[in-house]
């Protein structure tokens, strides 16, 4: 790039032929066209590039070249080289070195120039490679001997009292050497530095609010060496600020007092005015007057002139007006009145009377009259009575005096003292004593009223009338309060109370109990009986319970109260007017469970299969929470309901049972009473067949015990044949059915109990021989083995009943479940081979 000065033209031109020798590459360079600077300073060049083929190109090398020319036969640069430096190499600039690289191989290109001199004003080029791309950048370095005056900008018209912003800007920043800029006006300031490629500059922004005597006024921006401490250079501008013309009056006389009579001339100056003024106007008190131009003559001024005087000036930015001049016109008192506060005069409240009249200056003096004569003492403008009474009243005036002279008297204010009703008194006019519901009349009278009464009130909000002079109350209420009256004009007077004394009879009766909280059986309970009124107090106090008539006396005292002594309770009071009753008190007593018993539904026996309803009925307060029911041997059923409901009844049912019943004060138990299970038809029927069956086995064993004496001697002839035979001895548990437990079953009995325990049975079984019993036998040798009669029966069934003894008890063994034990023997006779269908055990067992 290059300056497009006409001075510079032939940079382009040089630029042109190796533009075209390397048209292959293409960077983007970006720095300011000219910087400015003066010998001495430095130059700081902003600077940015960048490579259109993208990113990963970075610069090898930058040449610094001042002055540089082209040179189309060899394509390369001449010049003044200042600076030279690889940028692959990560060496720095050393720091004695004029000319410094800020930048990086990378996208910044900044360079600095400390300090700059005034042969360094030229053309400046950064030669940069990068590979086989080449590329010139060039800028313009205007460096002068000084330091170049600051521009100041004005953007707008300056008009009085609206903010304007000035702007001082110079076309220099280096951050290597700091300036200031600074203003001749205060205002708020603000400074900025600008270093981008784009610009470098330094700008100072001034607010300030102009005032009319800114108008020709300079505004000066002074460049400022911080370090050396001096003004390098400075600007300077000539505001000018419209405004309303700024203008003050003139009065002669001076002072702007006269006497009523003479003449005053007051001239309106104008000081200011941009752009010039174009009309003058006055006012008096605010008001304008029909004189215009720049003077006002007022001859021979009257007490009506006084006042306050302004004159307006006007100009194409607006108007304004001038200070105020007060202007006064001295003038004798006018005829003087008094006047009273406040307008209503009350007996004893404070009184002022003040002389009114008008005069300037105001009366310096004032004499006082009372009914025509001169009160001494009392020479102020304004006259107090303090607690003005009666003897105050009459006919008072004033007189007034200045330095001009005394005045005259105009008229007297009359001074009326007015006070409210006194002596008022409330009057009963009906006889007395005075009964509740008896209507009372009351009358209100007073001594004396000034202005007169021209109304009363009452404070009875039971009356009829509020507002007569008289009120009558019908049906007056036991409590009735005091009466009193009002009187009134412009005030009101209160009567002192009337006590109506009312009698009536007893009020507010009630039992008060001690203790107030619930009451238990046994304790001590004491019941009072209070009222809160009677008139006349003398009182009677009697006790009922039920409605009877219980005892005369204000207490009611139970040593020891019991259940019975629930009941409602009432007091009654009386006097001679007549008798109240309280409240009816419900007395309740809390007592344990008591008279517990047990009802039976059916009461006179229940069939077996059918309900038997077993209810605890009791007596208790509170109810009872929680009940238990045991059978005859106290042990406890595991019911807690009122109400045990057996369904269906066995005989197992039949028995004593008792409740016991709980509430939170204690519990009770009911005396045992019997349930009578009576046996159904079936178990009729059952028992009937039972009782059959055992004589039928009677019978059967008396036959078998027959049989078994007569087969005892064979036995015991067989004994030894038995013992050496080869028959078995073994015992067979019987399987029974289950066993009632010991607690299902009554305690004794007897021999007739079905659910007995089962009886024992001993039998001895014999079979004939088999074959090799024979041939043991036969072995043996035994003689006896051939007297056994062929025709004896092969199965013989020896049976031992246990009778039923008058010492039999039916004992549970220690293990319920425990079986009956038979023994039985088998002994196998004879020879040959016993028939299988034979070998079958059987044994009876007899219950009764």
């Amino acid at each position: 790039t290059c300056d497009p000065s006409p001075s510079l033209v032939l940079c382009s031109l040089w630029w042109v032929p190796e533009y075209l020798a390397f048209s292959d590459s293409a960077w983007n360079f970006r720095h300011p066209k000219t910087l400015y600077a003066w010998d001495g300073a430095c130059v700081w060049i902003p600077c940015t590039y960048s490579s259109v083929k993208g990113g990963g190109h970075t610069l090898d090398n930058l040449t610094v070249y001042h002055n540089f020319t082209y040179d189309k036969k060899t394509k390369h640069y001449n010049g003044t080289i200042l600076y030279n430096k690889s940028l692959k190499t990560k060496e720095s600039t050393p720091s004695q070195e004029r000319v410094q690289f800020l930048g990086n191989n990378r996208n910044n290109c900044t360079l600095l120039i400390n300090p700059v001199k005034v042969n360094d004003s030229g053309l400046l080029g950064l030669r940069v490679t990068s590979g086989t791309d080449k590329w010139m950048a060039s800028l313009n370095l205007s460096i002068s001997e000084s330091a170049p005056q600051p521009h100041i900008e004005l953007h707008q018209e300056i008009r009085e009292d609206q903010e304007v912003t000035v702007t001082c800007s110079l076309n220099f920043a280096c951050r290597d050497y700091q300036v200031h800029l600074q203003w001749s006006l205060e205002g708020s300031v603000t400074t900025s530095t600008i270093l981008s490629p784009e610009r470098v500059a330094t700008q100072s922004h001034l607010s300030f609010q102009p005032k009319w005597t800114h108008d020709g006024k300079n505004l000066t921006c002074q460049l400022w060496d911080p370090m050396k401490q001096r003004i390098l250079s400075e600007k300077t501008v000539l505001l000018e600020v419209k405004h309303a013309p700024n203008l003050e009056i003139q009065v002669s006389p001076q002072e702007a007092i006269v006497t009523e009579g003479e003449s005053v001339t007051m001239r309106c100056q104008v000081i200011s005015s941009n752009p010039p003024h174009w009309s003058v106007s006055w006012f008096k008190d605010r008001t304008k007057l029909k004189e215009q131009g720049t003077t006002l003559v007022l001859p021979e001024v009257t007490r009506t002139m006084s006042g306050q005087y302004t004159c307006q000036v006007s100009n194409d930015v607006g108007s304004r007006q001038s200070d105020v001049v007060d202007l006064q016109v001295h003038y004798p008192p006018e005829p003087s009145w008094v006047q009273l506060s406040p307008s209503s005069i009350k007996e004893g409240v404070t009184v002022e009377l003040t002389c009114m009249s008008v005069a300037n200056p105001p009366p310096a003096n004032y004499t006082w009259y009372f009914n025509e004569q001169e009160i001494p003492g009392k020479n102020g403008r304004t006259f107090q009575i303090p607690q003005v009474l009666v003897k105050h009243a009459g006919r008072y005036s004033c007189l007034a005096e200045n330095s001009l002279g005394p005045g005259s008297v105009d008229r007297e204010a009359d001074l009326n003292v007015q006070y409210p009703p006194k002596g008022v008194t409330t009057v009963i006019q009906n006889p007395t004593p005075i009964r509740e519901g008896d209507s009372v009349t009351l009358s209100c009278t007073f001594n004396s009223s000034n202005p007169r009464v021209t109304r009363y009130n009452w404070n009875s909000p039971g009356s009829q009338d509020h507002t007569s002079q008289k009120l009558t109350i019908q049906k007056v209420t036991w409590d009735a309060q005091p009466v009193k009256c009002e009187a009134c004009n412009q005030w009101c007077s209160w009567s002192p109370s009337v006590n109506l004394n009312v009698l009536y009879a007893p009020r507010d009766v009630n039992i008060q109990i001690s203790p107030n909280t619930e009451i238990q059986s046994e304790k001590r309970v004491l019941l009072q009986c209070q009222y809160s009124s009677s008139r006349p107090a003398d009182v009677h106090f009697f006790w009922k319970k039920d409605g009877s008539l219980l005892k005369e006396g204000k207490t009611l005292t139970f040593g020891q109260i019991f259940p019975e002594d629930s009941g409602t309770y009432h007091c009654l009071v009386n006097n001679s007017i007549g008798q109240t009753s309280s409240k009816a008190y419900e007395l309740q007593v809390l007592y344990a469970p008591r008279r517990l018993r047990v009802s039976i539904s059916p009461k006179d026996g229940v069939v077996e299969g059918k309900t038997a309803v077993l209810t605890c009925e009791s007596d208790a307060n509170p109810p009872i929470s929680h009940y238990d029911w045991f059978d005859g041997k106290n042990q406890d059923l595991h019911y807690y309901g009122q109400m045990l409901r057996l369904e269906p009844v066995k005989l197992q049912h039949a028995g004593s049972y008792w409740c016991r019943g709980t509430n939170r004060l204690g519990q009770s138990q009911s005396p045992p009473t019997t349930l009578t299970v009576y046996y159904s038809a079936a178990t009729i029927s059952r028992r009937a067949a039972l009782g059959v069956g055992f004589c039928l086995a009677i019978f059967l064993l008396a036959i078998w015990g027959v049989k078994l004496q007569r087969s005892w001697k064979r036995i015991q002839r067989q004994q030894g044949l038995q013992e050496s035979s080869s028959g078995q001895s073994f015992f067979v548990r019987n399987l029974k059915a289950r066993r009632t437990p010991q607690a299902e079953r009554p305690a004794s009995l007897g021999c007739y109990n079905p659910v007995m325990e089962d009886a024992v049975s001993y039998a001895t079984l014999s079979f004939p021989l088999g074959e090799t019993d024979t041939r043991r036998l036969r072995d043996a040798g035994s003689s006896e083995m051939r007297e056994i009669p062929p025709s004896r029966d092969d199965r013989v069934t020896y049976a031992v009943v246990q009778n039923c003894q008058a010492d039999y008890e039916n004992v549970t063994p220690e293990v319920l479940d425990d079986e009956g034990i038979h023994y039985s023997e088998l002994v196998h006779f004879g020879n040959g081979k016993r028939a299988l269908a034979q070998e079958g055990v059987e044994y009876v067992t007899l219950k009764h």
